[in-house]
C-alpha cells in the first residue's frame, strides 16, 4: 500500500511521536521512509543580532547541529529496524517545503507530529502541520502528543 513514506521532523517530543509510528509503518509495508528536517528560516532571517553571540553562533548554525543530530540518530533506528532510509535537511518555509519534498518525491503518505494545545494556542499561533494538511493532496497521519503548559 506504502512505497515511500515522507516524515517530517524538528527533533521534538512531538516528533518522536511520529517517529515512532513511522517507522513502524514504514516496516510494515517493506517502505523506504524519507525524512525530511527543515531549518525555518523564519527563525534564522528574524535573528538581529551578531552571528556569534557569547562564543556561540547564530541560530541557523544551531538549528542545522539539530537537524543533522536528529537525522542521524533516525538513521540509527531504521538501521536497527531494518528500514530502507533517506534524509534531507532543507532551508526554507516548513510547511511549504514539505508538500515540495512530498511531491518531488512522489510519497504515498505523509507522517507529521503535532502537540495538543489549546485552541487559543493555536487560534493564535497555528502550526506547521495544519499548515501542510491545507496545503497537500496527499494522504497524512497526524500523530498528536499531549503536553502540560
Amino acid at each position: 500500500m506504502y512505497d515511500r513514506i515522507l516524515l517530517s521532523t524538528d527533533g521534538s517530543v512531538a516528533s518522536e511521536q511520529a517517529e515512532a509510528h513511522a517507522l513502524d509503518l514504514a516496516a510494515t509495508h517493506d517502505a523506504v521512509l524519507h525524512v525530511l528536517y527543515v531549518v525555518d528560516e523564519d527563525v534564522v532571517t528574524a535573528y538581529s543580532g551578531d552571528e556569534y553571540v557569547d562564543e556561540a553562533e547564530g541560530p541557523e548554525h544551531g538549528l542545522e547541529e539539530h537537524g543533522e543530530e536528529t537525522l542521524s540518530a533516525l538513521r540509527s533506528r531504521a538501521s536497527d529496524a531494518g528500514v530502507d532510509i533517506e534524509t534531507a535537511l532543507q532551508h526554507g518555509r516548513p510547511a511549504e517545503a514539505i508538500v515540495s519534498y512530498a511531491d518531488d518525491h512522489d510519497t504515498d503518505l505523509l507522517v507529521l507530529g503535532t502537540k495538543r494545545r489549546p485552541e487559543e494556542y493555536r487560534a493564535l499561533l497555528g502550526s506547521v502541520t495544519d499548515r501542510v494538511l491545507r496545503l497537500t493532496t496527499r494522504p497524512a497521519t497526524v500523530v498528536k502528543t499531549e503536553v502540560t503548559e
